[in-house]
């Protein structure tokens, strides 16, 4: 499929590695021109001069803490007047800490409402202006935990539930503008964060972190975990011109997990 990108400009926060460098290279490989940011300088130039070696696509890469607004203002403003146009963006951070909620406290609570929810609403504030003249699109990366809570991940159960409500809320402001809104749920994606999630649960458990895998498989009617790739995929497409009537959705990458019908 023609996802309709090439020439576009997309701009992908937490891209240096995990879900945000796979969502970045699918675009890239499709011709797609790229503002790509994480936190750590290295981190985000390595992964940068990895996708145009790839794919020979432009990605310029920022370093940005998306818990700082003149940050985020700055990076957006600047990719605008790079590539002249603002196409997509794929708002995205790391994940706060696991723990349950007597094990924390309110600075806990504050440092995950800025990464998490925070960071949303500015980065989709500083990119509004933008999508509404190319008719763009905004894409929250969120969690299965949005429709049930996971163990032990407090901090992200009932924050990225905030980010969620913002997606569609979003949505139904914004389709006048024809800017489409939609979140993307991952489940199991075998990435750094997964493995880290899983040796947290294993030390709980008194498991081996292979143990810990293998407990979580069975609940997968596909039988393992998602490669990064089959994520970054289904977001390319929700954030090109070849999801152009798809807007206000959740749409899961779970190989199944989630039981329920919608």
């Amino acid at each position: 499929m023609d996802l309709q990108v090439k020439g576009k400009v997309f701009l992908v926060s937490g891209a240096s590695k995990g879900l945000g460098f796979s969502v970045a290279r699918n675009l890239a490989a499709d011709g797609a021109l790229l503002a790509i940011s994480s936190s750590n300088t290295a981190s985000i130039q390595s992964a940068a001069g990895e996708i145009t070696n790839m794919y020979g696509s432009i990605a310029d890469p920022s370093a940005v803490d998306v818990r700082s607004p003149k940050e985020i203002e700055h990076w957006i403003e600047s990719a605008a007047e790079k590539f002249g146009r603002i196409d997509g963006i794929f708002i995205n951070s790391g994940g706060p800490p696991a723990g349950e909620f007597v094990s924390l406290n309110d600075a806990d609570w504050q440092h995950a409402f800025e990464l998490l929810v925070l960071s949303s609403i500015r980065l989709s504030r500083a990119a509004v202006p933008h999508l509404k003249k190319t008719a763009g699109a905004i894409l929250f990366n969120t969690s299965l935990s949005v429709k049930e809570p996971v163990a032990n991940l407090t901090l992200s159960n009932v924050l990225r539930g905030s980010v969620s409500s913002l997606s569609k809320t979003l949505s139904k402001e914004l389709a006048p503008f024809r800017i489409r809104v939609n979140q993307i749920l991952p489940g199991r994606i075998d990435t750094d964060r997964i493995k880290s999630l899983d040796a947290v649960n294993a030390e709980k458990q008194h498991l081996s972190a292979g143990e810990m895998k293998q407990k979580n498989i069975v609940s997968i009617p596909l039988g393992r975990y998602g490669d990064p790739d089959e994520f970054g995929r289904v977001a390319a497409f929700l954030l090109s011109p070849a999801a152009s009537y798809i807007t206000g959705e959740s749409i899961s990458v779970d190989g199944g997990f989630m039981k329920s019908v919608l």
